[in-house]
């Protein structure tokens, strides 16, 4: 009970107005420089690795939330988590160096933005329907830019020529 009271006490004076932390403390705890300016982003993983680790297991989660909806607390949190991954994704398509173009490559990830910020927003709230009336935005953001930027999506192959 003791060595509680005198946390309590040692906490308490260390959020005292004025209050500073000892200088080792300070130094192990400040925050590091600030970037230089005009430093950039570094593309770590390919397009088609963002797509399969990132993008399609976590629009997965819009895509079936009828059929796998969360029913504990920890579900609704690992759908948020999908749903702000899968938000923070498309800022990811909008990296300088990975973008393919300013224009219609923006348009495109930007949809896939906002479906993206709805979802995370309506998996915080718990609101199933708002997810299933989701699921059509996404769909729509991933098809067009994927009849854009994909040759040949939605085509069938043709079938051989008979000799």
């Amino acid at each position: 009970m003791r060595h509680m009271m005198v946390a309590a006490i040692a906490v308490a004076l260390a959020s005292a107005p004025g209050a500073q932390a000892p200088a080792a403390v300070q130094e192990k705890t400040a925050a590091p420089p600030a970037s230089p300016v005009g430093s950039q982003t570094a593309r770590i993983g390919t397009m088609s690795e963002l797509m399969v680790h990132l993008i399609y297991p976590t629009s997965d989660a819009v895509f079936y939330i009828s059929s796998r909806t969360p029913t504990t607390d920890a579900e609704w949190v690992e759908l948020q988590a999908k749903t702000l991954t899968l938000a923070e994704s498309a800022n990811l398509l909008m990296m300088p160096g990975r973008a393919r173009d300013q224009d219609r490559w923006m348009k495109d990830a930007r949809l896939m933005l906002d479906a993206g910020w709805a979802a995370f927003k309506a998996a915080k709230a718990k609101d199933v329907p708002a997810l299933e009336a989701l699921s059509d935005q996404m769909y729509e953001a991933c098809t067009t830019c994927h009849q854009h930027y994909r040759p040949g999506y939605g085509r069938r192959p043709q079938p051989p020529v008979a000799r």
